[in-house]
This record gives structure tokens, sequence and C-alpha cells, in this order.
């Protein structure tokens, strides 16, 4: 009777265990069950970089078809190699540093020289342009960008204004990386009248897997397959609702090959 009661007893605890077991499980979050999940891809801030302070980019001029800009800085200089540039493991421009010319959405164009030719359709646009690295890192300073709502006609500005909402610009990455320059993939963005951390944040997805960034900073992507990848940026409130306004999110593809193609 005695073995009969202390059965009783331990199945009666063993039921009690799996029933707790299961509320615990049941009561999980999906944002709980969501870090259970390994990620594929690994997200790390990028190493600190050459700084220069003094860097500046100013009186953007956009006539007849062609930007004219201002560079200067004591220490910058378009077209020369970024000091720290074989310490950073990730695609380095030969052509050294430049401007980063961003429309709208489009991919930025990379200018090694301060007036060039470049062509905008008649419209309403947002433009970005800021000086760059020579490993395409942007200097995140007050003086080293440009930022304007404009309206062109026959290739002439017709209206500027300063951009004064909450933006976000891609730049980073872009295009095809091959071989070694697929370890390390750098993420770049340019972010606008917005405190990243307590205010906002940038919502990330890559190949649509979601890392929340509360710095504004570069970021090495390591683990992106070979073949093509979707990046997407998105600027939203710390609850990751979305920031609305016209340049506030955007998606982007890139492409990675072990060996470049056969020539033809």
């Amino acid at each position: 009777m005695k073995k009969i009661l202390y059965l009783t007893q331990i199945l009666a605890s063993l039921l009690i265990l799996v029933a707790c077991n299961n509320q615990k499980k049941s009561d999980m979050s999906s944002d709980d069950m969501e870090a259970e999940t390994p990620k594929k891809y690994t997200i790390t801030p990028f190493s600190k970089s050459k700084a220069y302070p003094d860097a500046k980019l100013s009186n953007m001029i956009y006539r007849d078809g062609k930007f004219s800009f201002d560079v200067s800085g004591d220490d910058y200089e378009l077209g020369a190699q970024t000091p720290d540039a074989p310490q950073k493991m990730c695609a380095n421009s030969d052509k050294g540093q430049h401007i980063h010319l961003i429309i709208d959405f489009q991919p930025y164009v990379a200018q090694y020289v301060s007036s060039f030719d470049h062509s905008i359709a008649d419209g309403d646009h947002n433009i970005l342009a800021f000086l760059s690295r020579s490993y395409h890192e942007s200097i995140k300073t007050d003086d080293a960008f440009i930022a304007q709502k404009v309206t062109v006609q026959n290739g002439n500005f017709t209206t500027s204004s300063d951009i004064t909402e909450p933006a976000i610009f891609y730049s980073r990455p872009k295009g095809t990386y091959v071989g070694d320059d697929t370890k390390k993939v750098m993420l770049d963005f340019y972010v606008l009248n917005a405190e990243i951390g307590d205010d906002y944040m940038v919502k990330l997805q890559v190949n649509g897997e979601v890392t929340m960034l509360d710095e504004w900073q570069p970021y090495y992507i390591e683990g992106l397959p070979m073949g093509q990848s979707t990046i997407g940026l998105a600027l939203v409130y710390p609850d990751g609702s979305a920031v609305p306004g016209k340049q506030t999110s955007t998606l982007q593809q890139i492409t990675l090959m072990e060996d470049n193609p056969p020539a033809n």
C-alpha cells in the first residue's frame, strides 16, 4: 500500500512539472522565441576609422547638368587613399577618397573630383552628398555633408532648401563583391534630423532577418551567401513603428561572388 502511495506521489509531481514547463513555453513572448533562434548573419560595429574633423563639403551648385562643390580640410583630399584602409579588411576603392552623391533612393554615385556631369530627371528630389573615405565610409560631421530638397528643370536647380525632417539614406553595401571582399561587407548609412538611440532606431533587414541598431555608425555584415542579397533600412521609433516620411525606408540588392566571371 505504501509503495502504491509513493508511486502516486511521484506521478503527481511529474504531472505538475510537465504542466509548469508547458505553461512557461506558452508564456514566452514572440521576442523571446525569436531570441532563441540562431541568426544567420553577424552584425558587428565597424572598427574606429581615421577622423577628419575639419573636412568640409560646401557650396553645392547644379547648373546645366553639372555639379560643383567646394572641398576643404587640412587632412582630407579627394583621390587620396585613407591611411587605415589596409586594416579595414573590406572593399576599398583604388581611386581613393571621394564624394558620395545620392539622389532619392538610387544607389550612390562615387565622384573623385569636385566638379562633374550628372544627369537628374526633372522634378522634385532629395539629394545627399557627403565626403567618403577610400573604403566608402562616410564622414559623419556637420560640415562633411549637404542634404537638400530640390526641384530640377532642364539640368538646373530651380528651388532648393535644406532637408529638415527625419530621413535615412542608404550608402553601402552596393554592387558586386568578389573573393575576400565578401567575408566582411560594410554597412553604412546617413541619418538626418534623428537622434539614434533614445528617440529613433534603425531597423536593418538582411535577407529578411531583422536587427535593430541603436547607434549611428558603420557595421560589418558577415555570413552573407554567394549570389544576391537584399538589404533593407528603415528609420523607426523605439517601439518599432515606422517613422513617416518620404525618405525613411529603402531596399537595395547586392551580389556576392567567389571569383570574377571569366572574360568573354
